[in-house]
């Protein structure tokens, strides 16, 4: 009986949320443009890095990266957002990265802006 037990019990995978290795930001005309590096272990369709968010200091949005598909065989990879209007003052912006099993990232990157 203990055998079967085994069997029925799934063993718990590992979370892995997505890690942001890098995340840069430029200025392009009167708005932004951020470039955001990336890795998670995306195995397909069921489970991959979906998206990355940019906020304020205060938690706030300031814009969103829709990731269109998983990213099996490219890790680490980068994409960016464009024409991100950024309110005057701002000197900072955290990113965080969304999973589509896991949701939201723990951890966020602080870029600081040039003035």
């Amino acid at each position: 009986m203990p055998a079967l037990t085994a069997c029925l019990v799934a063993s718990p995978v590992a979370a892995a949320e997505p890690d942001i290795l890098d995340a840069a930001v430029r200025k392009s005309g009167m708005s932004h443009r951020v470039d955001v590096t990336l890795a998670h272990p995306d195995t397909g369709w069921d489970h991959y890095a979906d998206g990355w968010e940019v906020l304020d200091a205060k938690g706030n949005r300031l814009g969103y990266r829709v990731l269109l598909h998983p990213h099996v065989t490219e890790q680490p990879f980068t994409r960016a957002l464009n024409n991100l209007d950024l309110p005057d003052g701002t000197r900072e912006i955290f990113v965080r990265a969304h999973c589509s099993v896991d949701g939201w990232g723990k951890s966020t990157r602080r870029v600081t802006l040039d003035p």
